[in-house]
């Protein structure tokens, strides 16, 4: 892309103005053709200033050739060459650029069609390289770089392409460096945007995922059932050794239950026995006791508001 500057225009015109002006002064019948000369000599003065004065933009260098050969880079800022016998032929942008890239359709390691977008960050480091090794540079790291893609998504499975972006971006850096390094060109780093892979193995994958999660759900409830179960058998232990402690626990939960529940409470004879209650008239008595205390609560709060 050729650098656009007005300067070298507003000194086309600055020349031809005086040179037509002082043409113009000198303007006779008699001194005509010399006004003519003077014209003409400054038209072609002004077009030759044009063509030797140069501007480059901070990011730009110019490549500059004499009968063609290389003959010096140039830029950035105000610059001079000789007309006819230098050209500039390249203009080159040393900014970082990004190049979007993909490869469509391409086979995994475990045969999974998959498409894949990428971008590309890079920057002309060596200018004469850019512009003297390779025809078309931007073309043929866009071409690199998509080649690069086929090769490391072949040498991939499709697992380690889902979790492990990054080092596939790593990878394909190193390799896209490697291959535009004698262009003079640096890749600066390399993201992976997007994985496409086709919609039937995308809904299997989600099944399985599933799958996965309900198989470690039952996973995790079999293991705090079997957590709990320990748990009683060490509180059974407990108990065996200690009938006291046994007594009071469970008059503990049968107090509890009478409390949060109701007041009747239908008790095998068995558990009867093992409370050591004293049969249904001490049942009895325990429950109109509980009674008692609930109603006094009861009037207690009653008073209390």
């Amino acid at each position: 892309m050729k650098s656009k500057s007005s300067f070298p225009v507003l000194v086309f015109f600055t020349i031809l103005f005086i040179g037509t002006a002082l043409a113009y002064s000198i303007f006779t019948a008699a001194a005509s053709y010399i006004s003519y000369s003077i014209f003409a000599v400054s038209v072609l003065f002004a077009y030759l200033v044009l063509a030797a004065i140069k501007v480059a933009n901070q990011w730009d260098r110019a490549i500059v050739l004499r009968l063609g050969h290389f003959h010096s880079l140039k830029g950035p800022g105000l610059f001079f060459i000789i007309p006819i016998i230098d050209t500039v032929s390249f203009w080159i942008d040393i900014r970082v650029i990004a190049t979007s890239f993909k490869a469509e359709k391409t086979l995994t390691k475990d045969t999974v069609p998959v498409d894949v977008d990428a971008v590309l960050f890079w920057k002309v480091i060596d200018p004469t390289k850019a512009a003297l090794e390779v025809a078309d540079y931007e073309s043929a790291i866009g071409w690199a770089s998509q080649t690069a893609l086929r090769d490391v998504i072949g040498k991939t499975m499709l697992s380690d392409m889902l979790e492990g972006r990054n080092k596939i971006s790593n990878e394909l850096k190193i390799i896209i460096d490697e291959r535009t390094e004698p262009w003079g060109i640096r890749v600066i780093s390399v993201e992976i945007k997007d994985v496409l892979i086709p919609s039937a193995l995308e809904d299997a994958m989600s099944m399985q995922a599933q799958a996965e999660r309900e198989r470690q759900a039952r996973v995790v409830l079999g293991d705090s059932e079997r957590q709990v179960a320990e748990k009683f058998g060490e509180a059974a232990n407990t108990y065996i050794n200690n009938p006291v402690a046994l007594h009071l626990r469970a008059m503990n939960m049968l107090y509890e239950g009478l409390k949060e529940n109701s007041t009747i409470v239908i008790v095998p004879s068995s558990a009867i026995e093992t409370m050591q209650l004293g049969g249904l008239a001490g049942l009895t008595a325990m429950t109109m006791g509980l009674d008692q205390k609930l109603s006094g609560n009861a009037k207690k709060e009653e008073m209390d508001k």
